[in-house]
């Protein structure tokens, strides 16, 4: 449906369209239809809901930066103490952005191109504009990202950086998947089993256990077989009580530096962030 908004002549300011309840002023659409595009935006690409809706992609940005842009200028930042961060692709290729998540309220707060340290510095700016104190952040979790990690100590003074699980698992995974494809040259046996070592014991198939079980019986002393135990052992961490955790990391860590299989040393010193021993 389409309404034809009244216009009226002013002497002082001259023609101008008469402000109706329910649409914003030169919007073009209702509140109403403007609601139900803020509705799908999280859950649907833009060019996907203005086929939906027959409207060109190029209205309805404009809508939903007028409305991110508004919430944006009356959010409050003032009780922020614990961010998350992360990079993600913004299309194909390297282009790249940087999210920032409050992590008690489970809710993006920022984001910004690129991946480098000033990415924090820009967060630290915007975190300003909106009432909150970058003294006050505690905690902030990241990947071992050496750029993140020297941004956050410059610009958030006061927080312990945490690395995720995520990340640390996909680094030794990448880790024991970079054994595997170095040793796969001299031992064929392991030719398509790159699965095998990525996942867990109980979440193999009987096919991969049987595979697995195979290998071991063999005792063929595989270096892939040892980074592959030294990543389910590092898995054990978690377990710990919190009084002994720190203990475990020092052993795991001393036994990876010296397990003479480079990846695995190379994938400790990236997990204790400086190179050197815990």
């Amino acid at each position: 449906m389409h309404a034809r908004v009244p216009r009226i002549k002013c002497n002082n300011c001259g023609v101008r369209v008469v402000k109706v309840p329910w649409a914003r002023n030169d919007s073009g659409f209702t509140l109403l239809f403007e609601a139900y595009i803020m509705l799908l935006a999280p859950s649907m690409p833009v060019k996907k809901i203005g086929e939906l809706v027959t409207e060109h992609d190029t209205r309805l940005w404009r809508l939903i930066q007028h409305h991110v842009d508004k919430a944006r200028e009356e959010a409050d930042y003032s009780n922020v103490k614990k961010v998350g961060v992360d990079e993600t692709s913004s299309k194909r290729g390297q282009n790249y952005v940087s999210i920032f998540v409050d992590l008690e309220k489970s809710k993006t707060i920022f984001a910004t191109e690129g991946k480098d340290s000033t990415t924090v510095e820009r967060f630290k700016a915007d975190l300003c504009e909106h009432g909150g104190d970058p003294d006050a952040i505690k905690d902030v979790s990241c990947d071992m990202s050496p750029a993140f990690i020297k941004g956050v100590v410059e610009n958030l003074p006061n927080a312990e950086i945490t690395f995720d699980k995520f990340h640390i698992l996909k680094t030794l995974n990448d880790a024991v998947d970079k054994v595997r494809c170095q040793e796969q040259k001299g031992q064929p046996e392991l030719k398509k089993t790159r699965y095998i070592f990525l996942k867990n014991p109980k979440n193999l198939t009987s096919k991969q256990a049987d595979r697995l079980e195979d290998l071991k019986l063999k005792n063929l002393n595989l270096k892939t077989m040892r980074a592959y135990h030294l990543r389910l052992n590092f898995q054990e961490l978690w377990l710990q009580p919190s009084d002994q955790a720190e203990h475990f990391l020092k052993k795991w860590y001393y036994w990876a530096t010296h397990s003479r299989i480079e990846p695995m040393k190379e994938a400790a010193y990236t997990i204790n962030g400086t190179g050197t021993a815990f």
